[in-house]
């Protein structure tokens, strides 16, 4: 039987959290993949790479599994009911539901991750709380069937733990093999604990009026909630 893989795709979404794990699980025989949104209408990603939606929420088969990527897109995504109830509904009926990145606030904004251990970009932990989640620090983090990505790359990591406990460690293996996923970075300066400082300040300088924007619309839904 084919497993269906679902990513969310939306404007503004990152790309590099959507099309690692894609890449990795398309690459899994007997998978289906399919990139959703509300319509097949393309959106543009937050770096520009135009992409099609192949599926939309209406006509979205059920499926064994359904990611939530990240991005700027996100803040808009928090409040959109009709987002929201779709991943609940699919959610129901997943054997695993996942995420990569602040796709992870989405689902909790979705009230999936209440009680449940979960992680997100680093710049971004502190908003995982007023979603009722127990935040962990990690590249992948799991939760029974939840499974969460860290920031951006770690989704190429997500993307071969899922493949493990989908297909096997020996199939997950072959398909890292066949993508030479064998990170050499030139820099030690891929987590907040080993970057220079200068470069974490530099970094949350650029990032600041994105987590405004996700803090206010996270801790209004809670205040809502509660």
């Amino acid at each position: 039987m084919t497993l269906q893989i679902g990513f969310l795709v939306f404007p503004q979404v990152q790309q590099l959290d959507l099309v690692g794990p894609h890449d990795v699980l398309a690459s899994l025989p007997g998978t289906s993949t399919q990139l959703i949104w509300k319509t097949r209408e393309p959106v543009i990603s937050s770096n520009g790479l135009v992409l099609t939606p192949s599926a939309t929420y209406d006509d979205c088969p059920p499926l064994d599994v359904i990611c939530v990527p990240g991005g700027r897109g996100t803040v808009d995504l928090l409040k959109d009911a009709r987002t929201l109830e779709f991943i609940c509904r699919q959610a129901a009926g997943a054997r695993y539901v996942t995420s990569v990145c602040t796709g992870a606030l989405v689902l909790g904004a979705a009230g999936l991750l209440r009680g449940r251990r979960a992680t997100t970009h680093w710049a971004f932990q502190s908003l995982l709380e007023p979603f009722g989640a127990i935040p962990a620090r990690g590249r992948v983090v799991r939760d029974g069937n939840l499974i969460t990505g860290g920031g951006v790359t770690a989704g190429i990591d997500f993307g071969l733990t899922v493949a493990a406990e989908l297909m096997g460690a020996e199939e997950a293996q072959a398909v890292q093999l066949d993508l030479e996923y064998a990170p050499a970075p030139p820099f030690n300066a891929g987590d907040p604990e080993q970057a220079p400082r200068s470069v974490v300040e530099l970094v949350m300088r650029r990032m600041e009026q994105g987590i405004a924007a996700q803090r206010g619309v996270v801790l209004e839904i809670a205040a809502n909630r509660a």
